[in-house]
């Protein structure tokens, strides 16, 4: 059973509104296979501002809450400002998507994502169901 993982703003879209059921499937088992599930509150920015332009803010508010209650919510703290200012210098990606990475670097665990940007990134693990 892995220990601990951190979870991309595409992991909660797959999850809550994929089409692919055996993807869905999937999401749901990698979740009950983690002790440690983290996600970075730039992620749960990115996915309620989402939700709140496709399904309304009820509907944003209550998937948020769903992911505070499951997952624990990781801060940007001096040292992930840092590590994404770092990630940024050399990779052009977005800013919310440096501090997830810098999160998975700081917190030494794997970054669960699909999003292509992420390979590019040294010494960042990523797990995606495939």
């Amino acid at each position: 059973m892995p220990e601990s993982r951190v979870y991309d703003t595409r992991f909660f879209v797959e999850y809550f509104y994929s089409p692919d059921k055996e993807l869905v499937r999937r999401l749901k088992e990698e979740i009950k296979s983690v002790n440690q599930k983290m996600v970075s509150s730039l992620t749960i920015h990115e996915f309620h501002r989402i939700v709140l332009k496709t399904k309304g803010k009820d509907v944003a508010t209550l998937r948020s809450n769903t992911i505070r209650r499951d997952f624990h919510i990781i801060d940007v703290d001096y040292s992930i400002a840092v590590k994404s200012a770092e990630i940024r210098a050399k990779h052009p990606i977005p800013m919310a998507d440096s501090v997830i990475a810098a999160t998975a670097q700081i917190k030494e665990c794997p970054l669960f994502s699909d999003d292509a940007h992420f390979k590019k990134i040294e010494n960042l693990k990523l797990v995606w169901c495939k």
